[in-house]
């Protein structure tokens, strides 16, 4: 039996990267994937929806380029070009993780894996010894029993992607950040798009007025908030709301309302599982020593980028590094139409959290690139949350263009645990929509 330093099941973003970083280190690793290198993110998550999104924004500024002076005539959208496109991205992408993995001494098996004791692995009819095992196997849609949830025209994120054709009406029944985001591709390119989401607003790891704020300028998508979805037959999504019942036409159903952790039925050799996933400490360990949790898996942070920083830290734990995850300071993104991102507490967080705040929230279009690029119409605002007295910064949170491409900046300094003086010395390059976070501070 060949024994390795390190074991790592699940090739997604937390499984690849810690691989990575091991055999980088010098490790012996073994990587084992059952399907494909990159998990969800790279082929069914991230990655495609970022790809269709964009084929999506592509498609709406050609048809709404007057203003810019620029005029297309016949503009159509070929969904079954966007599918390539998207496909293309995926497998070279998946072929950039096999890179990696090859650059850096990785040893990769396209296998199920099985734990056979707290010591050992089986994949693809051999057995497998190691010091350290990363459980990285990530997690699945959700998929409530609701009545008709089973029928061949519900899909779930994986599904969805593989459309051959738009349909003429989709119900998505969940208002997170996968819905959402589906329903803002769907919806650009000329489907009638509805949402039913059971909480009174969308995107609820948002600032309340945020949340609003994008499902307001999601003209094109019908919201049922504060309703309760309670069959699905061949034609009809039906929902409750106030005591009434409701149903909406629907040729296709996306059914996103969560995500269930894959823990392997690892409570059988003794890991401490529940129901949110698998119980880790600051180091990713379990209870179990030299087994490890990271990623979707353990329930902590369902982003990817969160994975691989759990990766990075359980890779130096086993390294005898001191690190440790820290998640204040983790910044998230929506990739729809306008985009928003933030980063820290929301105000109402903050209050919770028995934090005196100041916050101020300055308008995009008072920014000159986004007034330059964007127009006036387009809507886009930038919010901080600061502790009164200390000015330490608690949290930003934006909607508008390149949102997703600055919130790191403030993701970095909540890390340093900047003031507001500090981050006023920043010199931010003009013309930038980043600047947008000074002028806020400059607000207060």
């Amino acid at each position: 039996m060949e024994n390795y330093d390190l074991i790592v099941i699940g090739a997604g973003p937390g499984g690849y990267i810690a691989a990575e970083r091991a055999g980088h280190a010098g490790k012996k690793v073994l990587l084992i994937e059952k399907e494909n290198l990159g998990g969800v993110c790279t082929n069914w998550g991230c990655i495609p929806t970022k790809s269709l999104l964009n084929s999506s924004k592509l498609y709406k500024k050609a048809l709404h380029g007057e203003a810019y002076g620029v005029t297309a005539e016949n503009v159509r959208f070929n969904l079954e070009k966007a599918m390539a496109h998207k496909q293309d991205t995926i497998e070279t992408l998946r072929k950039g993780i096999a890179y990696l993995m090859k650059s850096n001494k990785v040893d990769v098996v396209f296998a199920e894996a099985t734990l056979t004791s707290s010591k050992t692995v089986m994949a693809d009819g051999k057995e497998y010894g190691f010091d350290n095992l990363f459980v990285a196997t990530g997690s699945t849609a959700f998929v409530p029993p609701i009545p008709g949830s089973d029928l061949p025209h519900v899909l779930t994120n994986v599904g969805i992607l593989e459309v051959e054709s738009l349909p003429k009406n989709l119900v998505v029944i969940g208002g997170g950040v996968i819905g959402v985001e589906f329903a803002s591709f769907f919806s650009a390119v000329g489907v009638n798009v509805s949402v039913v989401e059971m909480m009174d607003e969308i995107i609820p790891l948002m600032d309340g007025e945020f949340s609003a704020a994008l499902r307001k300028s999601m003209s094109q998508v019908d919201f049922h908030l504060k309703a309760k979805v309670t069959k699905i037959d061949k034609t009809k999504v039906y929902f409750e709301k106030d005591g009434a019942e409701t149903a909406l036409d629907a040729d296709l159903v996306l059914m996103a309302v969560g995500r269930r952790p894959l823990t392997m039925g690892l409570e059988k050799i003794g890991v401490d599982v529940a129901p949110q996933g698998i119980r880790v400490d600051e180091q990713m360990r379990t209870n179990l020593p030299g087994i490890f949790a990271i990623g979707d898996v353990n329930g902590k942070s369902l982003l990817a980028h969160s994975a691989s920083r759990m990766g990075e830290v359980a890779v130096n734990t086993i390294l005898g590094k001191p690190d440790r995850m820290r998640y204040d300071a983790i910044p998230w993104a929506v990739y729809t139409d306008p985009e928003a991102a933030g980063c820290g507490l929301t105000e109402a967080q903050a209050k919770d959290a028995g934090y005196k705040v100041q916050t101020a929230t300055v308008q995009m279009r008072a920014n000159g690139r986004f007034l330059a690029e964007q127009g006036k119409k387009e809507p886009g605002m930038c919010k901080v949350v600061v502790e009164e007295g200390s000015g330490l910064l608690l949290g930003v949170h934006m909607l508008g263009i390149y949102s997703s491409e600055i919130i790191h900046s403030a993701a970095a300094m909540m890390e340093m645990e900047l003031r507001v003086q500090d981050i006023k010395e920043i010199v931010f390059p003009h013309p930038s929509v980043s600047e947008i976070i000074k002028d806020c501070l400059w607000a207060l």
